[in-house]
């Protein structure tokens, strides 16, 4: 075991603050990794918070990990010193399951081992996450990550960009299609700068008329406002998919009512509160209202590759760990373009390994 420092919540009306935690000396089939960066995902304030309710304290966030892979146990063959590397939302699952053979280890039956505020698949082991200098992961849990891809920009990849990009690929984005991403926020800039890149014909739709130049920055093809009831008549049946990145309360029935016949709605947001949904928004041209959660392994190298080819990164900005109390509510104010990252070697004055 080895003690390395991190920034830990130990209480949720409480600031984040510094800690000591232990990795396990890596295994035969391990991988210990030297973080550089890891990114801050909304899931992070809730859990931190306890607003979902199930955390365990002291929680070390983090699950968008990028970092120089430092050791490998001898039976390791993907990854060798030095790579770069990256951890997602997952450290482990069972493997076994009909989810986790096809795929999905998200859905893993047995409940998979999230990468923190979680237990390893021993139901013991509190599991903590990338708010670190220090990570070890099985190697089949490590992903990849392209060398031409900036490390800081690459690190919400493992959230945002495979929860945005799962569902363009599942819905079978391409080239003409009519693609409308609801929110600009760090889901949202990321769906706009993957379907641009698929061909899509990408249109922001947005509360805030301020987000129209940044939009358009980042590729979108269109701006409209939701805020308008004239937009949800002007834009009716345009769109073959939406990618729905909105965690406030908002109505599905108007968003549906701007698909095509057979056209999707993805819901990738978190609303706190159910929304109803009437069934003639679907009956009324064949709609589908689906729902998607991150991505399997493989799934996330395809798109950490992907990336890679398109040099495509997040949008980000880099504080030290110090600073993450101030981020935590400058996020909740919207107040970050578009996705904050930690600097690792602020947790250690003696700097990266």
């Amino acid at each position: 075991m080895s003690k390395v420092p991190a920034y830990a919540a130990f209480d949720p009306k409480k600031p984040l603050g510094p800690h000591t935690i232990a990795r396990r000396d890596p295994g035969p089939k391990d991988v210990a990794i030297e973080i550089l960066f890891c990114g801050i995902c909304h899931s992070d304030v809730h859990q931190a918070r306890d607003e979902w309710g199930g955390s365990s304290y002291p929680m070390v966030p983090g699950h968008e990990i990028v970092g120089r892979v430092a050791k490998t146990g001898s039976a390791v063959s993907r990854v060798k010193p030095g790579d770069l590397a990256g951890v997602g939302c997952m450290v482990d699952s069972c493997r076994a399951c009909d989810p986790c053979r096809r795929g999905l280890e998200q859905f893993c039956q047995k409940g998979a081992a999230f990468t923190y505020n979680g237990t390893e698949m021993d139901r013991k082991t509190p599991t903590f996450g990338g708010y670190s200098t220090r990570i070890v992961v099985d190697e089949a849990f490590v992903l990849k990550v392209p060398e031409n891809l900036d490390p800081a920009g690459a690190a919400p990849l493992l959230c945002a960009g495979i929860t945005t990009y799962s569902p363009l690929r599942r819905w079978g984005c391409k080239k003409g299609d009519r693609l409308g991403v609801v929110g600009l926020g760090g889901l949202g800039h990321m769906a706009v700068k993957l379907g641009t890149s698929m061909g899509a014909e990408v249109t922001m739709l947005s509360t805030s008329k301020a987000k129209e130049a940044d939009a358009k920055r980042l590729g979108a093809h269109a701006f409209a406002l939701t805020s308008e009831e004239a937009t949800f008549k002007t834009l009716a049946g345009r769109f073959d998919l939406l990618v729905d990145t909105v965690s406030a309360p908002h109505d599905y029935n108007k968003h549906l009512g701007l698909l095509r016949p057979e056209g999707t709605l993805v819901v990738v947001g978190a609303p706190p509160a159910p929304i109803p949904v009437s069934a003639f928004a679907l009956i009324g041209g064949n709609k589908r209202l689906v729902g998607s959660l991150i991505g399997g392994i493989q799934e996330t190298q395809e798109m950490l590759d992907y990336c890679g080819a398109h040099g495509i990164v997040s949008e980000v900005e880099v504080i030290p760990a110090q600073k993450v109390n101030e981020a935590y509510e400058r996020m909740l104010k919207s107040d970050v373009r578009y996705r904050f990252v930690i600097d690792a070697a602020s947790l250690t004055k003696k700097g990266r390994h």
